[in-house]
């Protein structure tokens, strides 16, 4: 994947999805925000090896290289509420965990969970369509299993 670094395959992972795509604008301006971020994320006064970015305008990534220092629940607290200030700032919505990424026409879309019922049921897309599986922990699953076929996903259960 673009940009991710070389972090060990243990290293845990959040992916969220926005309910838009991002302008090339706000996706280098939230890019800014978030590698502040991650160069000032602590947990337990410890300093975490974290990396954050916008990928393919739809997705914030967030890793921690736990070698050194763990995230703990205070830290996970922290990257939640810098991501819902994130939100407002941005006018999008991170958390809705219906909002489904898919490959087609040569790039990702979206669609609510309704629409991808639909778009299931229609024949537009299948159980070889092509699904980013954001409920990747580890950046050895992110390498292997983020993009897979949707009736080898957990979005097999929603249509």
């Amino acid at each position: 994947m673009v940009g991710v670094p070389d972090f060990s395959e243990q290293s845990r992972v959040w992916i969220y999805t926005a309910n838009r795509r991002l302008s090339e604008a706000e996706r280098d301006n939230m890019n800014a925000l978030l590698k502040s971020f991650a160069q000032r994320w602590v947990s337990h006064n410890r300093s975490l090896k974290a990396h954050a970015q916008v990928i393919e305008d739809l997705f914030v990534l967030l890793m921690v290289d736990e070698s050194q220092a763990g995230a703990s629940g205070c830290s996970i607290d922290a990257s939640v509420h810098f991501l819902k200030e994130m939100q407002e700032q941005f006018d999008i919505d991170l958390f809705d965990r219906m909002n489904f990424s898919f490959v087609s026409d040569g790039g990702f879309q979206l669609a609510g969970r309704n629409d991808f019922l639909r778009l299931y049921q229609s024949g537009e897309i299948d159980d070889k369509t092509i699904v980013a599986n954001t409920l990747v922990k580890t950046k050895g699953e992110l390498d292997a299993k983020f993009l897979i076929p949707l009736g080898e996903s957990w979005h097999r259960r929603m249509v």
